[in-house]
């Protein structure tokens, strides 16, 4: 039931994310592990669960681990959502073999039928084993208490938006009786309500967990210890202290950093102008080069006060001419299998609009911005583009990116004109410099991939933003980065988000409310619906 890393040490390319590090995480443990966009933090996560090989050293894993990753693409989309779930303990495999079995006992063929008899009574006890019945009302309780209903949990997982596919990844770990679990961003897609519910959760939990999270709250109400890995000296500082507390001491640790890195550098340039004095006698040559190394010494022992970091230059395109109303929808609808997402949605974007879609995770917010974008197809009715209209589609799940493209190969793929200094000046002020250009698009971060999609954004020149969650993964500096460009933007923005402050940067006219595409003026009555739905 625990962690361990030994001389554990990460690189991406030529970068050093991680210097050689020990830690372990036991029982009781209750990690927040923090720090900026591209630091390396979900790059940790992935070589502690195996899927990355470390650099140097080895991590050791004892018993069961339960693994969150911030993009949840997994399971079969034929798979239903409960069934999903109960994977985790192999439950649905066993259901599975009684339902087969089930099937079998009705043949005619005596045979057959007792062949199926004894497989279903081999299944049944295994099933009683696995818990049976009470596990799966611990599933679906679970499951609802995250926001997914009955309903949801019937319905494939191909039929189920973003949000909801992330719900069911979460329920599926939180079900899975693992002794340690690692949540890279774990309240992403979730309403108030099911945070309230999960902190209370993470509270209660026995074992150790490791969280990485943007949301204060969570971190306050949930965590022991503070991970805070530092992109400048690429090492984790470790607190054994709430978020609160470390918050305090941080403060308290740069402002110790910097005296003594004071002291260092006088002492340092004490020993270096008398070392060159020496120098200039040859018979003081050995001295004044030990005292040279002293001094370097001095400095290489001290370490630097944090500086400032780097934030992205999060801003949106100039957006390009284009006539009175460059998109409508007229009477779309969409339907997977039986499931009505919507239907009869009739939507006008006019220039320089700004509308929030707003409704309940599964409500088709994602679906509508893709058809809009052109990206879907609706079963019925049809999206017109206006003159000189041009469509910039920011997904929640970076659908827009190709993972086996690197980040500079990803940017030419959508701009070609640009030659490779144009394309890293714009990357550059994104925060991807250097080597960062060349890594491949699927080791990205959620917050690096957030960058990305927006970079591509830049060089479209679109006058039609259709943005969706794009402060989801985002560290406090970027988010209030990304706040900015909302603010400011000229065109026409058409926003799905659970961030009020999304929202409240938006300023919108306008508000969808879906499923049933009713279309009202905004007013402030409907902000309080945001963090809800």
């Amino acid at each position: 039931m625990t962690i361990e890393a030994q001389g554990l040490e990460i690189r991406i390319g030529a970068r050093l994310l991680l210097a050689p590090t020990n830690f372990h995480v036991i029982k009781g443990d209750r990690i927040g592990l923090v720090g900026r966009n591209g630091a390396g933090k979900t790059t940790l996560t992935r070589v502690i669960t195996g899927e990355m090989l470390p650099s140097s050293g080895a991590v050791r894993v004892s018993g069961q681990l339960g693994y969150l990753p911030q993009d949840t693409h997994a399971g079969d989309p034929e798979q239903t959502a409960i069934d999903r779930v109960m994977s985790a303990r192999e439950i649905s495999s066993i259901i599975q073999r009684m339902r087969t079995a089930e099937a079998e006992m009705t043949s005619p063929d005596p045979k057959v039928m007792e062949r199926a008899m004894r497989r279903y009574d081999r299944a049944q006890e295994d099933f009683d084993a696995a818990g049976g019945y009470a596990a799966q009302s611990e599933a679906i309780v679970i499951s609802e208490s995250l926001g997914l209903s009955q309903e949801t949990l019937k319905q494939p997982l191909g039929t189920l938006s973003g949000g909801q596919r992330r719900r069911v990844e979460l329920a599926r770990i939180l079900f899975s009786d693992a002794d340690t679990l690692i949540l890279d961003e774990p309240t992403n897609h979730l309403d108030a309500d099911s945070i309230e519910w999960l902190k209370g959760y993470l509270r209660k939990y026995e074992g150790g967990f490791l969280v990485i999270s943007h949301s204060t709250e969570l971190l306050d109400e949930t965590v022991n210890k503070i991970w805070h890995l530092d992109a400048q000296s690429s090492r984790i500082d470790m607190y054994s202290m709430g978020w609160t507390a470390y918050l305090r001491q941080r403060v308290v640790d740069e402002e110790r950093r910097r005296r003594e890195r004071e002291v260092a550098e006088k002492k340092a340039d004490r020993l270096m102008k008398q070392g060159m004095r020496l120098h200039a006698k040859a018979t003081k040559a050995v001295a004044a080069q030990n005292m040279m190394r002293r001094a370097e010494r001095l400095l290489e022992n001290t370490q630097e006060s944090t500086q400032a970091e780097k934030v992205a230059d999060l801003r949106f395109p100039e957006p390009a001419p284009c006539g009175k109303t460059p998109i409508m929808a007229k009477d779309i609808s969409k339907a997977y299998g039986s499931n009505i997402v919507f239907a009869g949605i009739n939507l006008a974007i006019d220039k320089g609009s700004r509308v929030v879609i707003l409704g309940y995770n599964g409500a088709g917010k994602t679906t509508t911005l893709r058809i809009l974008s052109g990206i879907e197809m609706p079963d019925t009715g049809t999206v017109e583009l206006g003159h000189g209209a041009k469509i910039g589609y920011f997904a929640q799940e970076h659908d827009t990116l190709e993972d086996t493209m690197s980040v500079l190969e990803n940017l030419q793929h959508v701009a070609p004109d640009l030659d490779n200094t144009q394309a890293r000046t714009i990357l550059g002020s994104f925060l991807f410099s250097g080597d960062d250009a060349m890594k491949p698009a699927s080791v990205l971060s959620g917050g690096e991939k957030t960058r990305l999609a927006l970079a591509t954004l830049v060089t479209s020149r679109a006058n039609v933003l259709l943005l969706d969650e794009p402060t989801n993964n985002l560290d406090p500096a970027s988010r209030d980065e990304i706040l900015k460009a909302i603010s400011k933007y000229e065109g026409a923005i058409v926003l799905v988000t659970h961030d009020e402050g999304a929202v409240q940067a938006l300023n919108p006219e306008r508000v969808l409310l879906m499923p049933d595409g009713d279309e009202d003026l905004w007013n402030d009555s409907y902000l309080e619906l945001v963090a809800e739905e």
